[in-house]
């Protein structure tokens, strides 16, 4: 899955749960593209495909209006609407739209992309509608910034880093993942944490090595980085005390004395870079 298909992926999912938390019968959106525009790549509940792979100029149109003021906009009766500018009427009419919400899905102050959510009657969309719309953008804005932290990491320690900085980038890779409720981002920065393992050296096959659980590999990943059980706690969000049970349970699969012997133990084993 190359990295523009994962995050629409996200936008599809939010607007899946945008429609089941309002019952809209249409939801749409789509993510930026190079110079201030934006396509609408994904559909859920539409008629027809008049909207699909639209391209929206910021500023023009609902979505281009919401790009442009990186905030939620909503019409009423959207080709009436004197609020917005009319690029987008031929789409709009052929799905037979009126009321329209827009949300921005701005992620360290930039436009990512937009969520839609529509009806075919010209009503008022109340509160809880927009706030609806409203969490789901967040929700994707989250898991954006998840997935550009775990590319960023993962450049920098292949991009001829030291180890030093591989093992970080680990360390940090693996405190992510146990936040993330998506299966599939969690599985995706996993397996940018065994990449950055597989070239590990001198590791010991796969079926003579301890068996550690993950939660044990997140522990042992920030002691081999330095992090203290204080430090090592506060990254992974549990209590030093449960940070000690994991590292002396892995202590004792490792058959290491040491905090350093297990550390060296588990980079053996492939477990660690």
């Amino acid at each position: 899955m190359t990295a523009d298909a994962s995050d629409a992926v996200e936008i599809r999912n939010a607007l899946l749960r945008l429609r089941r938390a309002t019952r809209l019968p249409v939801a749409f959106g789509g993510l930026m593209e190079a110079g201030q525009q934006m396509r609408i790549s994904e559909l859920s509940g539409t008629a027809t495909h008049g909207l699909r792979s639209l391209v929206v100029t910021s500023g023009t149109g609902l979505g281009g209006k919401a790009v442009a003021l990186a905030r939620p906009c909503v019409v009423t009766d959207y080709s009436a609407s004197r609020q917005i500018s009319h690029e987008y009427d031929a789409p709009v009419a052929m799905e037979g739209l009126r009321s329209v919400l827009a949300v921005p899905v701005v992620v360290r102050h930039r436009v990512r992309g937009v969520l839609y959510g529509a009806l075919r009657t010209a009503q008022p969309l109340g509160g809880r509608t927009l706030d609806a719309a409203v969490e789901a953008a967040r929700d994707v804005e989250r898991a954006l910034a998840v997935r550009d932290e775990a590319r960023t990491l993962a450049a920098g320690a292949g991009a001829g880093a030291g180890w030093e900085q591989v093992r970080e980038a680990h360390a940090a890779l693996r405190a992510l993942a146990p936040r993330i409720a998506d299966p599939l981002l969690r599985a995706e920065l996993l397996q940018a944490c065994a990449l950055l393992t597989a070239d590990g050296g001198d590791a010991v096959p796969s079926g003579d090595r301890a068996r550690l659980a993950p939660r044990e590999v997140d522990v042992l990943a920030c002691v081999a980085a330095g992090a203290t059980n204080a430090v090592a706690a506060e990254r992974l969000g549990v209590t030093p005390e449960t940070v000690k049970g994991y590292l002396r349970s892995a202590m004792r699969k490792l058959r290491a004395r040491t905090r350093g012997e297990a550390v060296v133990a588990a980079r053996r084993a492939g477990w660690l870079p």
